[in-house]
């Protein structure tokens, strides 16, 4: 990864780089799906903290989407993990 993660409110996801191929490429997780694949169980849950947690597994999911031809930014969806 490249630039620090952030939390965007207003869209309700965590933003975040991968660098590829010298580039950084832009990718999206929205909070509900961290919270249910990784934290269902969790109250009151923080996004950049479940992010934290599963970086390798998330910037792995935006390089295969990548080499499937994904569009930027990469929204990460359940079924990419």
């Amino acid at each position: 990864m490249t630039s620090e993660p952030l939390f965007d409110e207003a869209s309700g996801t965590v933003r975040f780089w991968v660098l590829i191929d010298g580039k950084e490429v832009g990718a999206m997780i929205r909070k509900e799906t961290l919270h249910y694949l990784y934290r269902p169980n969790a109250v009151g849950d923080m996004p950049l903290d479940t992010f934290a947690l599963h970086t390798a597994e998330l910037v792995a999911a935006v390089r295969r989407r990548m080499n499937e031809g994904a569009y930027v930014p990469v929204i990460l969806r359940e079924r990419d993990l």
